[in-house]
């Protein structure tokens, strides 16, 4: 259903209308109104409202995902009402419709600019966002993979306080239950005790934990199951918060924190044959393609025969492109993912005996959702923190990035391997059943407490 009856016929949208038309290979699946308040599109669809000619100008100098992010970024562009509804609902129309972009020609890049001109949005390229990245140096060097991670991660702890739960954990939750009053942070902490369950982790074992963000699997390896940690990360603001968390909670004797990267890690001193265990939860989408060998390889000389490594990783659909132009800018500079499958490869390359795969892109579902609930609820104090544009980008990052796992365009999994011995030995366990079923006796414990507080 398009709009019409009273629309004007010489308004913006009228004029753009045919040209948006012919690069979208179809309908309109929005509805469209222009900074002079013509519209045109969809009646029944989300509401996109073009404040200001500097939106064309932006999608003039940068075609496609990027002009439009920063469009919406700089406030040229609205999506009216919630954001990820009016994703959701935009991409159901593209498939519905089968809408395939024609590539554009020179006549369609004449054409537009005719448009634009007539419309008065030529220009100059309008200034980039402060929010973007903009790294330089050789990539994945080791200072400008310093640079990428700063941009992320250096933010601020008390911006990633406020967004996060008390566990500060950014990562995929797991999330075992429905009941009434359970939330992010049971999430994060089932999350936690099932990767300690399955990494095996005993009093008194050495676990190093590459990547270790703002100290969650760290703390709560040594804290609850008697643990020494080596946590490493490459963020200096992660870095500081957990050395305080340490303090704080009298774990000297067991955690040390090492703000370096992961290329410049040793052995565990003293302790000649590796450590027991090996952690990276979702930071080798950080690494790179090409320098993702030696990342296994690192993982494979750090543990000893028979200690166990888990990676908790992201992954792209066969087809989907993954970060995607938006996200390489302005969250996650250089990161790559591949399809599960190619990681598997590359882990067991590197002499690592892949013995489970658990599948949580569900998970991340709700997990990135209550992020962003706590974004949309919070959002005076946090444009206190860090200004309109930025928590702009994290509205869009956070929307997308839930609708990408709903749609199965990304996943995330927990890949559990062991360094077996020269003779094949590995000590696993013979099934699954040890590490799933103690964890169930954990959480039924602790639903127990809850309900004995509160009945």
């Amino acid at each position: 259903m398009t709009l019409t009856g009273k629309q004007p016929t010489t308004g913006a949208a009228q004029r753009l209308e045919p040209l948006v038309e012919q690069l979208l290979g179809g309908a309109l699946p929005v509805r469209v109104r222009m900074w002079d308040g013509s519209e045109t599109g969809a009646a029944d669809g989300p509401l996109v409202h073009v404040r200001s000619r500097r939106a064309l100008r932006r999608l003039l100098w940068s075609p496609g995902e990027l002009g439009l992010a920063e469009a919406y970024i700089t406030g040229d562009v609205e999506v009216e009402g919630d954001l990820s509804q009016g994703l959701r609902a935009m991409r159901q129309a593209v498939r519905e419709r089968g809408l395939r972009p024609p590539r554009p020609g020179i006549g369609d890049r004449l054409r537009a600019t005719g448009t634009a001109l007539r419309l008065g949005a030529v220009g100059p390229r309008p200034p980039v966002p402060a929010a973007r990245a903009g790294l330089h140096g050789v990539l994945h060097s080791k200072s400008r993979d310093r640079a990428a991670i700063s941009h992320h991660y250096d933010l601020s702890n008390t911006f990633y306080a406020l967004l996060l739960d008390e566990t500060m954990a950014y990562s995929c939750g797991y999330w075992t239950s429905d009941a009434p009053g359970y939330g992010s942070a049971d999430a994060q902490r089932d999350k936690l005790e099932l990767i300690c369950r399955k990494l095996d982790l005993r009093p008194g074992a050495r676990l190093l934990d590459i990547g270790c963000g703002w100290g969650s699997l760290s703390l709560y390896a040594a804290q609850r199951h008697g643990v020494r940690v080596t946590a490493v990360t490459l963020a200096r603001e992660q870095a500081a918060h957990v050395r305080e968390q340490v303090a704080e909670r009298n774990l000297g004797d067991l955690v040390e924190v090492r703000c370096c990267d992961y290329r410049d890690i040793d052995r565990a001193p003293g302790h000649e044959g590796g450590y027991d265990a090996v952690s990276t939860v979702e930071m080798g989408e950080h690494v790179g393609d090409a320098e993702y060998p030696a990342f296994t390889a690192t993982l494979h000389a750090m543990v000893r025969p028979r200690g166990r490594v888990l990676v908790q990783q992201m992954s792209r659909g066969r087809d989907a492109p993954g970060g995607g132009a938006f996200i390489e800018s302005y969250i996650a500079p250089d990161m790559h993912m591949r399809p599960l499958g190619e990681t598997v490869a590359l882990l067991e390359g590197a002499g690592l005996e892949v013995r489970d795969v658990e599948g949580l892109r569900e998970h991340y579902v709700r997990t990135v959702d209550a992020w962003r609930r706590t974004l949309e609820l919070n959002q005076p104090e946090f444009v206190d923190l860090v200004g309109e544009e930025t928590v702009r980008v994290w509205r869009l990052y956070l929307a997308g990035s839930a609708l990408a796992f709903e749609e199965r365009r990304m996943g995330v999994d927990q890949i559990l391997s062991v360094r077996p011995e020269a003779t094949g030995a590995a000590g696993m366990p013979a099934t699954r059943y040890g590490w799933h079923a103690d964890h169930a006796a954990v959480l039924s414990a602790r639903d127990g407490a809850k309900s004995g507080a509160t009945g």
